[in-house]
């Protein structure tokens, strides 16, 4: 294991390792502003991978501003949650009891911010998840959860304008095949609604455990009348079942919640991916010189086109940037840190986000995305890429829905929203 140092950073991750390194500050260097910050992610378990693009995220904004965040030097101190919540939980309490950290960032799965958000509570400590989302903490929870923010999205979020896109295309009848946890419900619910709401028909769920491999019990009980299917899947299993469900003859149009193809798995997709539809809030085929030279950089540095996971946990950073850069690096404690972010235009990779401090989550674009083989930003090979097809500007937590509403009905679940059309 090699540790580079960071002029100004306390630990840096490399590759695949779990381990950070705290340094001691002499003195003279402690009367400077310091920020420690507890970063969660899976360093090792089947999303691994997706804990480095994480890391390598926010490590990179912190690279390129000499370990400086507002004006405070940042001891940046990563823990390996394993992809569990109760990992997750222990990690968070030793950071935040023994390291003394700041505020706690990261995360991964709804389950696990739904498992750390009442650590954040409890210890009275700053959470901003950056990958670690859960609908109803935005919602209905808010108020429980006062030191929770989050920086990228809550999983419904994507899912409501591409109900409304896949109506616009035409489709009727849609079956769909959803990672069986919350993540996958609340992507599924969000989409139900959007679809269904303007005449379409969800006329099958059907749910595999979370990291499945083998979809062959699944995919010939889909219903041959669905004129598409949506999909949400995670980590590897974003891999295994449109190469099944090609293989076994579908050969249905996919709608899909974004993380089935993130740039996190797309490399690794062959041309049966080509033409499949999925939705989120960034792609790194986004056609403006910001995000052309960002995914330049990263490719440089990491030699992979980046993901969402790397350009929420890059954004991420520069939003505790600018937010710390309005009280001079000092941290002013967790409410008046969340509304120092609430009242920032965040000019970021992915576009224009801003923190609504009512749900205490963004606002945003939202990306209709259609993976093509093509070359971009001046790159020689053909690639497979998620070409941005229709973008929803400014979209929140409610989409275009009454808050009062919507936050009357239950929180998407297994059986929330039911399947009406269903036979």
């Amino acid at each position: 294991m090699k540790f580079r140092h960071v002029k100004t950073v306390a630990s840096l991750l490399i590759g695949g390792g779990a381990l950070a390194l705290g340094l001691s500050f002499s003195p003279a260097a402690r009367a400077q502003e310091e920020v420690r910050i507890g970063f969660l992610a899976p360093r090792t378990g089947i999303f691994t991978a997706i804990g480095v693009d994480m890391t390598n995220g926010f490590q990179m904004y912190l690279d390129e501003h000499k370990g400086m965040l507002g004006g405070a030097k940042v001891t940046f101190i990563v823990e390996d949650t394993q992809g569990k919540p109760d990992t997750a939980v222990a990690k968070a309490k030793k950071l935040i009891l023994q390291d003394k950290v700041h505020m706690l960032v990261g995360g991964l799965l709804a389950s696990t911010a739904y498992a750390l958000a009442p650590v954040s509570t409890a210890e009275k400590t700053l959470y901003i998840g950056s990958s670690a989302t859960a609908d109803d903490i935005a919602q209905r929870q808010v108020d429980k959860y006062p030191y929770v923010a989050l920086s990228t999205w809550v999983p419904s979020l994507p899912n409501h304008p591409l109900g409304q896109w896949a109506c616009d295309q035409g489709y009727k009848k849609i079956a769909a095949v959803a990672a069986d946890y919350a993540f996958g419900y609340e992507q599924l619910g969000g989409f139900q609604k959007g679809f269904e709401d303007c005449g379409g028909k969800i006329v099958q769920k059907i749910w595999t455990p979370l990291g499945t491999k083998d979809f062959g019990p699944y995919i010939p009980s889909i219903k041959t009348d669905a004129d598409a299917i949506f999909t949400l899947m995670v980590g590897p299993m974003s891999l295994q079942f449109p190469k099944q469900l090609r293989a076994a003859g579908n050969k249905k149009p996919i709608v899909a919640g974004g993380t089935s193809y993130d740039e996190f798995v797309l490399p690794f997709m062959g041309d049966e991916v080509v033409g499949d539809v999925s939705a989120l809030q960034y792609s790194a085929a986004i056609e403006t010189p910001k995000n052309e030279a960002f995914v330049k950089r990263y490719r440089g540095k990491y030699d992979k086109v980046p993901s969402y996971y790397s350009e929420g946990n890059y954004s991420t950073a520069q939003l505790i940037d600018e937010a710390l850069a309005k009280t001079g690096g000092k941290f002013p404690g967790p409410v008046e840190f969340i509304k120092n972010m609430a009242s920032i235009k965040l000019d970021a990779v992915r576009g224009p986000v801003q923190l609504d401090l009512a749900t205490k989550s963004p606002i945003q674009n939202i990306y209709i995305k259609k993976v093509e083989k093509k070359k971009m930003f001046g790159y020689p090979k053909e690639e497979l890429w998620n070409t941005v097809i229709k973008t929803y500007p400014a979209v929140g937590t409610f989409y275009t829905y009454d808050k009062a509403k919507f936050l009357a009905q239950p929180v998407y679940s297994r059986d929330f929203p039911p399947c009406k059309f269903c036979e």
